[in-house]
């Protein structure tokens, strides 16, 4: 089975893939837009991506791309998967912490260790890939820049540990989901859904809508509003808990609330516990 992620190998990514799938043939792409392409075109059988992280929140390329539009086929979720985020400071043999002037890092990695690199009176500079980020240390040969990366990413390229830890929050953890393309498929364990709700443009809609779910009982652990594609319009991602397998999603989701104006299932799936 092709399992596609966004990265290269010893990333969190492929770490993440790797323990989902652990005989699966993993096929890594520069940016999210090419792994959905991917997925999309079959060229992948199920991809895997980060979705929210304890620090600093929603992926939002993610998050916006899994509902998808007419003009692409319907993606779903199929799984959960939660990865420990460790980050690590990897440069030349040699080195020092003390003359490393620049750290390279996806993004995510970056905002994660913020104040941290702040008080390191370094220069955050984003890459692709956290492991991109090592590679990239390991082809320039300049002592001064180092990569934020996963902590065994850095022996795949000669580097060496500068220093371990380096997080704002020790709580750091990345949710990832599993992607197929075609529509939901409820198993009999699936106790989590995740929902995209458009409003009707009438009072309260929203607060209503919550509190049918509530009433219907659903466990809403999560609530996202995005923009919708069109100027000042919103959507609104919603995960909640519910009793297991299709029964426990009818439960909750049939019929849709009466005050939202569309509902799409994004998929249901058994729920990780923190």
């Amino acid at each position: 089975m092709r399992i596609g992620y966004q990265g290269e190998p010893h990333s969190y990514s492929y770490r993440a893939a790797n323990e989902l799938y652990p005989n699966g043939e993993y096929v890594g792409h520069g940016g999210f837009a090419s792994a959905f392409d991917s997925l999309e075109h079959g060229q992948v059988d199920l991809l895997v991506v980060p979705v929210e992280n304890s620090t600093t929140g929603s992926v939002l390329p993610v998050l916006d791309r899994i509902p998808g539009d007419e003009s692409h086929v319907r993606f779903s979720i199929i799984a959960e998967h939660l990865v420990e985020v460790r980050h690590t400071l990897h440069g030349l043999s040699g080195a020092s912490i003390e003359a490393i002037t620049e750290v390279r890092s996806h993004p995510q990695a970056l905002a994660q260790a913020e104040h941290f690199l702040l008080d390191l009176g370094v220069e955050a500079v984003p890459t692709h890939d956290t492991a991109g980020a090592v590679r990239q240390v390991a082809e320039l040969g300049d002592p001064t820049v180092a990569a934020l990366a996963p902590p065994r990413a850095g022996a795949a390229f000669g580097l060496d540990v500068l220093l371990e830890h380096v997080l704002d929050k020790d709580h750091n953890t990345t949710r990832f989901v599993v992607l197929k393309v075609g529509e939901p498929e409820v198993q009999a364990d699936a106790d989590k859904t995740t929902i995209v709700v458009t409003f009707s443009h009438t009072p309260g809609s929203l607060a209503l809508v919550l509190s049918e779910l509530g009433l219907r009982g659903a466990n809403l652990t999560r609530i996202e509003s995005r923009p919708a594609g069109v100027a000042w319009n919103y959507r609104t991602f919603i995960d909640f808990v519910h009793e297991p397998g299709p029964t426990g999603v009818d439960s909750v989701l049939a019929p849709p609330p009466a005050h939202a104006a569309a509902l799409l299932n994004l998929g249901s799936y058994r729920a990780v516990v923190r």
